[in-house]
């Protein structure tokens, strides 16, 4: 076949290839092995499984005792000096050190949170409409769909006004890192910008976990610092992994999809005008879909802890395994014509935010929260905007990004 998941240079083909090549993958009677090439300052394992179909991704991510994300789910893995210089990422951790995290953490996505989020949300979204109608349409990522996820991630957090440019800029940099890297010596740049942007917002934010500790606001940073009905809460270390974790990851699925989310509405005018005829009974679903039709997130690895039997594969201890939810997402057997976007698909079982299990996206809510309400602004008093061209994508097997897209209104 001339498909390798493995090789960067099969990431640079054009969207609908892709699919098209995770089409015939799906429609083989085993997931297919990829060795791997090394990779510069990153771990070189022997190769992965590929897991393309949805009943695959569902069983490995339901299974987390098997399937670990120890000791990492990117792809490549990173070499081991980086726990050591930024700490373990929750994403990175199975039970129980996962399951303590995530007790502690949920507390932070909660219905009641959520709700105390809304005005502030809503003031944001405004705000956003305001500058595009002053300064007229550009770029909607720059002007729209990057800007309110940090936006609201760094309302939860309190993080100071004067700050707030530094972090959407350290945000950007860690982003670009997630893409293909065209040479050894971009990727040694590269990384190094990485590693100072991520130390910046750890330190940024552990210098408010001391404050807010000494004397606590009611934000999301105090309350991660103080004790928890059981006792527990988060060091300042693990504060600083998750405060990137969230604004790496938590940010990009908002982004992502609010990005290429206009890009669906204007190429199916049909399903746009059904949306708006009743915009609160579709937009819960229409959400739904723009998810599973983007997949914000590609791919997540996982490592197998004991020999097991996969769809007839005989997976051994050690084995590495890829979960590509694009690819399950599209999967035919349960999303019936899958390139087709459809607001009123039925839409439960995609995996956008990740399979079901103890990994399932923890800002899940959050980001349709921010949907939502971003839509229902831009649609209502910009009821003329549409994209215009094509939007230019990051080149990444990870990161499912629109660098830039024009649009008009």
């Amino acid at each position: 076949m001339d498909i390798d998941l493995a090789d960067l240079d099969f990431w640079r083909r054009p969207l609908k290839e892709r699919h098209e090549a995770f089409a015939r993958l799906r429609q083989l009677e085993h997931p297919v092995f990829f060795p791997e090439k090394k990779v510069p300052f990153l771990r070189s394992g022997a190769g992965f499984y590929a897991l393309v179909r949805h009943a695959d991704v569902v069983e490995a991510s339901r299974n987390a005792k098997v399937f670990s994300s120890e000791p990492a789910v990117t792809n490549p893995e990173p070499p081991g000096w980086v726990k050591q210089v930024f700490g373990e990422s929750m994403v990175n951790m199975d039970d129980p050190r996962h399951a303590r995290l995530r007790r502690i953490v949920t507390r932070s996505f909660s219905p009641k949170m959520l709700a105390g989020l809304q005005s502030g949300i809503e003031d944001a979204c405004r705000g956003i409409v305001d500058d595009v109608i002053d300064r007229g349409p550009r770029d909607f990522v720059d002007q729209v769909a990057a800007r309110l996820p940090i936006h609201v991630i760094c309302d939860m957090l309190d993080i100071p006004q004067e700050w707030r440019e530094r972090v959407h800029k350290h945000v950007d940099i860690s982003t670009a890192y997630t893409g293909i890297r065209p040479s050894l010596a971009r990727t040694v740049q590269m990384a190094g910008q990485n590693m100072l942007a991520l130390l910046a917002l750890q330190r940024m934010v552990i210098k408010l976990g001391h404050e807010r500790a000494a004397d606590p606001k009611g934000d999301l940073v105090s309350l991660l610092v103080t004790a928890n009905p059981d006792g527990e809460k988060l060091t300042y270390r693990e504060l600083g992994s998750f405060f990137a974790l969230l604004l790496v990851a938590g940010n990009e699925t908002a982004r992502n999809t609010m990005a290429h989310g206009l890009k669906l509405l204007t190429d199916n005018p049909a399903q746009r005008e059904l949306l708006m005829s009743d915009f609160d009974a579709h937009i819960g679903n229409a959400i739904e879909e723009m998810v599973r039709y983007v997949s914000p997130i590609m791919q997540f690895r996982r490592t197998v802890t004991q020999d097991y039997s996969l769809r007839g594969l005989e997976l051994k201890k050690g084995d590495k395994v890829v979960l590509f939810y694009g690819s399950a997402n599209r999967d035919e057997s349960v999303f019936p014509d899958p390139d087709r976007f459809d607001i009123t698909r039925e839409t439960k079982a995609h995996v956008g935010f990740g399979g079901p299990g103890p990994h399932f996206c923890l800002g899940a809510n959050l980001a349709r929260q921010e949907l939502r309400t971003m839509y229902k602004e831009l649609l209502t008093r910009l009821p003329d905007i549409r994209t215009v061209g094509e939007p230019e994508l990051l080149v990444s097997n990870f990161d499912n990004s629109v660098r830039s897209q024009a649009f008009t209104c």
